[in-house]
């Protein structure tokens, strides 16, 4: 491969050169046809792969979040879940998908904690390494992100976090080192500076990265990231996105007077031609990838999903029996979250909520009981016309002055263009639909987007207004932005023409145009006291409420951190109304990352089902009813009150967020404080019962039986930690050493050895790292906090 990269270098003069190190459109690499290189695109992940474009008509598969995959606790599992990735990847035309995301929950209020893994590095090390490893093995590059200390929103652009060297090397960077090990090549750096340096030119991605750890692949800014032609000289080899304007003519002029020297950006260019060879850009020779049908991606989908969810509590309640009778209440049971908002979404080709998975499962009933949003929802298909072909739908024009330059059917009322050339090449959008009312009563009839736009509605302008943003963040414009509406009241089957036309301006140097236009409205419905009476009236009547509450878009979002755990709306209001009159109450909580559940030891049983993905309501209706056991753990801890948390701040001072704490965060942090939360680290119930006997420990493997007493078959997570009590530095109380998933038939044992690995004893020193002499103290058992079995180890 050397010889060969060397050859191609040599071909390439300069601008050939600069070429190849900046991205060729928003989610593109160039290629150079004179020396047999293709384009290669990439596209945003890491729960799925939308390609290129946010187009409805090329839907994909859309995975559980990343806070579900680790709840699993089970690397093998993204063995399946790589093979689809590669496989939707390579049906998209993408060599490579920018996922994982790995950064750390160091504090519950990160917004974007439902796309990362965990508060622990073990834990996430192992999922991002079993990740990497599996979607590269069909040969698409893996992108792990975001390098590093990237683990809040607040600022994300700006932010300077100052973190010690201990913890940065232990906590943070731990995981990007075993992406390295397993391979990458690919990874990205972040928007935030650390210590002082901007990431994407920080010393930190000479050393460790590409020193210490050997990494050969290719660095990627994340998209602006890059701020200043200079920082070619630095660390980062691919400047996205493009077309170049920092690292183009401005670049070439620096590399020519000797400012830059060229041997800098030939190591980029290297690298960039090594990540072509592997990824088969070079030649049209790309790996062959598995091929899923819609069913097998839908039952992967539904398999992890049920792994995922983690049951922390159950009176025995649950699996419901058959025929049970249920009310099913709730905000999230109708319009639930399938996946996180920002980068991380995708369109799926089909969902499925709970209560459609629930449907013909167990006899139900079902009403929101609350109201949790004011906002108007895009138009669904159902109730829009395209006036241009007469299907359901909505036509998209794009306008130059007078000049219609593209029209399009989309089936979709929200419209989110990346990149999009008809778009780049025109002053404006229309989107334009016949509404037909099947509800009667008071309709909110609008738009959501940034920029001037205009609402007609039958032939009259009814809007009209220059609509600024908030944030200065392009992910607010895009999934987030201000909306406006006017009232008109319908009967049942009244039709109104709607037309929505909005400006295209660029948002940010380098991104070209980003724009989000939504034809959205609001139905008519009961006053929120009715809607809530009418709940608890359905909860008195059945054999069991189940309500499922979450969060929404603007609470756990790319772009924006949280400022309480407590669910939005009347959620907890409703929940306790319900357990008051109905014992036989089980909650399911549909949020990415930690809620206050003040109700927690008033219900039956609660069910944590995170962001799971397209197959929703499949496997919660598999989990209920017992067909699948809920097979997850807690990859973070769970509070019983925001206030109670050890680790809270996201925001910072004067620029600067400081990682106070040092090696003390998640789990670490509660013991430390000596806080019992509401459900540690590791916590998760199953349908059977347990027993662990006969530690043994030898050298630095530990073993032990463990059978499953039960009447049916389960999981359990088997979980070592290890402390030192007597140790001369600080540590924390105890940390995670290893882990393993088993699952057992009624009756049947088995003895479960780990390994603890030499990184386990270690710690970051002035030196590097070292181990204290002496003896440690082994731990194991079902949670950090259900640790029976104590042994030593030297």
């Amino acid at each position: 491969m050397q010889d060969r990269i060397e050859e191609l270098l040599a071909e390439l003069d300069l601008a050939g050169k600069l070429r190849l190190i900046s991205g060729a459109g928003l989610f593109r690499m160039a290629g150079d046809p004179a020396i047999g290189l293709a384009e290669m695109p990439v596209s945003d992940g890491p729960s799925g792969v939308r390609g290129e474009n946010w187009d409805e008509r090329d839907p994909s598969v859309s995975l559980p979040s990343g806070t579900a995959i680790a709840a699993t606790w089970d690397p093998a599992l993204l063995g399946e879940i790589g093979a689809l990735i590669a496989a939707e990847a390579r049906r998209k035309g993408v060599y490579a998908v920018l996922g994982p995301t790995m950064n750390l929950h160091r504090s519950p209020l990160g917004g974007r904690h439902f796309e990362c893994f965990s508060e622990d590095p073990l834990l996430t090390a192992e999922m991002a390494e079993a990740y990497v490893r599996a979607v590269q093995a069909h040969g698409v590059s893996a992108c792990p992100k975001h390098y590093v200390a990237n683990d809040s929103e607040t600022d994300r652009f700006t932010v300077d976090v100052h973190v010690g060297d201990r913890a940065l090397h232990e906590l943070y960077l731990y995981p990007f080192e075993r992406t390295v090990e397993a391979g990458a090549w690919m990874l990205m750096d972040a928007y935030n500076a650390v210590n002082g340096t901007t990431m994407t030119e920080s010393p930190l991605l000479d050393e460790p990265l590409k020193g210490a750890w050997g990494f050969d692949g290719v660095v990627v800014s994340d998209w602006t990231a890059v701020r200043s032609t200079e920082s070619a000289a630095q660390g980062t080899d691919l400047c996205m996105p493009g077309p170049p304007y920092l690292w183009g003519e401005p670049l070439a002029e620096k590399v020519r007077s000797g400012e830059i020297a060229e041997s800098a950006i030939d190591d980029k260019v290297r690298r960039i031609l090594r990540f072509a060879i592997r990824v088969g850009a070079l030649d049209g020779t790309p790996q062959p990838t598995p091929v899923f049908t819609d069913a097998q991606a839908q039952d992967v989908v539904r398999r992890v999903a049920a792994q995922a969810m983690v049951l922390v509590r159950n009176d025995g309640i649950l699996p419901l029996a058959p025929g049970t009778k249920i009310a099913l209440l709730g905000p999230a049971a109708g319009e639930p979250r399938f996946l996180g908002g920002g980068s991380a979404t995708v369109i799926p080709g089909h969902t499925i909520t709970p209560l459609a998975g629930l449907d013909g499962r167990l006899p139900l009933t079902h009403t929101a009981g609350v109201h949790l949003s004011e906002d108007l929802i895009p138009a669904p298909l159902a109730i829009v016309i395209d006036p241009e072909t007469g299907e359901p739908g909505v036509s998209v024009r794009y306008l130059a002055g007078d000049t219609v330059l593209g029209t399009q059917h989309r089936t979709t009322s929200r419209l989110v263009l990346l990149g999009e050339p008809l778009a780049a090449r025109s002053d404006l959008v229309e989107l334009h639909a016949r509404l037909r009312a099947d509800t009667a009563g008071d309709w909110q009839i609008g738009f959501g987007g940034v920029g001037h736009i205009r609402l007609d509605i039958d032939g009259e302008t009814a809007l009209d207004e220059n609509v600024a943003l908030d944030s200065g963040d392009p992910a607010a414009a895009l999934l987030n932005p201000p909306q406006r509406h006017v009232t008109r009241t319908l009967a049942v089957g009244d039709e109104v023409d709607v037309r929505v036309v909005t400006s295209i301006e660029e948002a940010m140097p380098g991104l070209g145009i980003i724009l989000g236009a939504t034809l959205g409205i609001r139905r008519p419905q009961r006053a929120d006291d009715e809607e809530f009476a009418a709940a608890v009236d359905l909860a008195r009547e059945a054999d069991v409420a189940v309500i499922v509450v979450g969060t929404t878009e603007q609470i756990e979002s790319e772009g924006v951190d949280r400022t309480s755990l407590r669910l939005p709306g009347r959620q907890d209001e409703l929940v306790a109304a319900v357990a008051a009159i109905n014992p036989r109450t089980v909650v399911v909580v549909n949020s990415g990352a930690p809620v206050e559940m003040p109700w927690r030891d008033d219900v039956a049983a609660v069910l944590l089902s995170w962001f799971p993905g397209q197959e929703f309501g499949a496997a919660l209706a598999d989990i209920l009813t017992g067909t699948t056991e809920p097979g997850g753990r807690l990859p973070t801890t769970w509070p019983k009150t925001t206030a109670d948390v050890p680790v809270l701040n996201t925001t910072p001072v004067d620029g600067v967020l400081d990682y106070t704490e040092g090696i003390h965060i998640g789990y670490r942090a509660w013991l430390r404080a000596g806080i019992e939360p509401a459900y540690p680290f590791g916590h998760g119930l199953g349908y059977t019962t347990w027993s662990t006997n006969d530690l043994v420990i030898a050298g630095r493997t530990v073993s032990l039986t463990v059978t499953n007493t039960g009447d049916r078959p389960g999981k359990q997570v088997i979980q070592a930690y290890l402390s030192r009590p007597d140790s001369v530095i600080d540590r924390p109380v105890r940390w995670l050493a290893a882990f393993t998933a088993v699952t057992l038939a009624p009756g049947e044992s088995r003895i479960v050895t780990l390994t603890l690995p030499r990184r386990a004893f270690e710690h970051w020193g002035p030196d590097g790292w070292e181990i204290e002499p002496g003896e440690f103290t082994v731990q194991a058992g079902t949670s950090v906090t259900d640790l029976p079995h104590i042994g030593h180890v030297c």
